[in-house]
């Protein structure tokens, strides 16, 4: 197994954590993105949206094991990627936390496309 391929997997084992984070404590997950779930209602979002598509997307790159599926995982990064940096400079929110989750998803973009 080569190194590319083993970054590959690094890249989506820290997309399906990042989705069980976010499945299980989804009121701990401020200090790294900032949202905040008030109630209910934003609880199931956090939950449901970063959580169970994160957890389901890192399981179908695994499950089905193609080329192209690791690559629909590094353009999800990329564009991802793309809106953050626009909306950093828009909404002026250059947190350590937002140039961190960039790259972050510039690199495991970048890996999972190759």
């Amino acid at each position: 197994m080569g190194i590319l391929k083993i970054l590959q997997i690094i890249a989506v084992i820290g997309t399906i954590g990042t989705g069980f984070i976010s499945l299980l404590w989804p009121r701990n997950i401020f200090g790294f993105t900032g949202l905040t779930a008030p109630g209910p209602r934003g609880i199931t979002e956090i939950r449901s949206v970063l959580g169970g598509l994160f957890i389901g997307l890192g399981i179908a790159v695994f499950a089905l094991g193609t080329h192209e599926v690791y690559q629909m995982l590094g353009i999800m990064y990329l564009a991802v990627g793309v809106v953050r940096a626009v909306s950093m400079v828009v909404d002026k929110s250059t947190e350590q936390s937002n140039i961190i989750s960039l790259v972050v998803e510039i690199v495991f973009g970048i890996l999972l496309v190759l």
